[in-house]
């Protein structure tokens, strides 16, 4: 298993050699690259090993996961077909998937992959792939499929993956926001807006209750799903047109506003003490750009995390503000799933 960041030729090279790949990078690099087994998705933010995070035009983020893959099988997906990934993943490995932000595909995933059949059977990962924040709006993100050569800005991309013998996988999560002791929200239906929001179980505007109350919009919405904690970002808060988020809110769901934050480093190194990292293999890392952001990373590193710097995460369902990761390893070690 190799994560590293490398130039055009040398990414060719490595599609070249016969590599199982999972790529992020710029769509003008990406587009140029030869048919391989390989997956990849747009955006131009990274955490690197040597200089940490970074923007760049001119690399690709390659991981390599080449020695831990007896087979893979490439899959386009719409908006319609997606609920079958799960059912499509087989058995022994986990599947790997890229989706382009603000995408048919991305809506429907996010709203409703908890209810596909077969949920979380099989570990789903990935991220939703994004440009540079000066092109939004101007240039559409999209997915590469090695097994084509075509891109696509509607369509999701999964790599369905058969582990080696003898290997075992496991995904995990690693989330600095802690619920905080405020207000218990609720919303009446599952959707990425809400003009009202049950303070309590008393409704009110929530873009009112918002500004009344002085939220701090870096910091997401925590519902804690059986002892996970799990995101929803706020997109933006309009009096005229409500609060809009990066992730839907569920009708069935407690959420509460984030614990403020002022340290990111002490933060992220207590959730590795506590999510016990050490040791682990880590065969895939990515972050959200709202921590990229809000935690100024740029030359900063998140040891031993490395990778592409997205506009949404996935871990069996669509997380915001989340890194998530893959742990490679022996299958007859004790499996720990965060």
């Amino acid at each position: 298993m190799r994560q590293m960041l490398l130039g055009l030729k040398e990414t060719i090279d490595e599609i070249a050699a016969g590599k199982t790949l999972l790529l992020a990078g710029d769509e003008g690099l990406l587009a140029q690259l030869p048919k391989g087994s390989w997956i990849g998705g747009t955006i131009p933010y990274f955490i690197s090993t040597d200089q940490g995070g970074l923007l760049s035009s001119d690399k690709i983020f390659v991981t390599d996961i080449s020695d831990i893959a007896e087979s893979v099988i490439l899959k386009k997906y719409t908006e319609d077909t997606l609920e079958t990934v799960y059912q499509d993943a087989g058995d022994g490995g986990f599947s790997f998937i890229i989706i382009p932000a603000s995408s048919p595909a991305h809506i429907s995933f996010a709203l409703n992959a908890p209810n596909y059949s077969d949920f979380g059977s099989q570990p789903l990962v990935g991220w939703i792939s994004g440009v540079k924040l000066d092109d939004l709006g101007k240039i559409k993100p999209k997915v590469f499929s090695g097994r084509t050569g075509n891109s696509y800005e509607d369509e999701a991309l999964v790599m369905h993956v058969t582990l080696a013998p003898g290997k075992a996988v496991d995904a995990g999560i690693i989330n600095i926001f802690e619920q905080g002791d405020g207000d218990t929200l609720t919303f009446d239906q599952d959707a990425f807006s809400s003009e009202e929001v049950m303070v309590n179980g008393v409704k009110k505007n929530f873009a009112e209750y918002i500004t009344e109350n002085k939220l701090d919009t870096k910091l997401p919405l925590v519902a804690n799903y059986y002892g996970a904690l799990i995101n929803t970002s706020f997109q933006a808060v309009s009096p005229e047109d409500g609060v809009s988020f990066y992730a839907p809110v569920f009708s069935d769901v407690r959420y509460k506003h984030a614990k403020r934050i002022d340290d990111y480093a002490a933060a992220f190194s207590k959730q590795l003490m506590e999510n016990n990292v050490a040791g682990k293999k880590i065969a895939f890392s990515c972050n959200c750009i709202l921590n990229y952001l809000y935690s100024e990373l740029e030359g900063k590193k998140t040891d031993p995390f490395v990778g592409p710097i997205t506009f949404g995460e996935i871990a069996y369902q669509l997380l915001n503000q989340t890194l998530v990761y893959i742990d490679i390893h022996d299958d007859s070690d004790v499996i720990v799933t965060l």
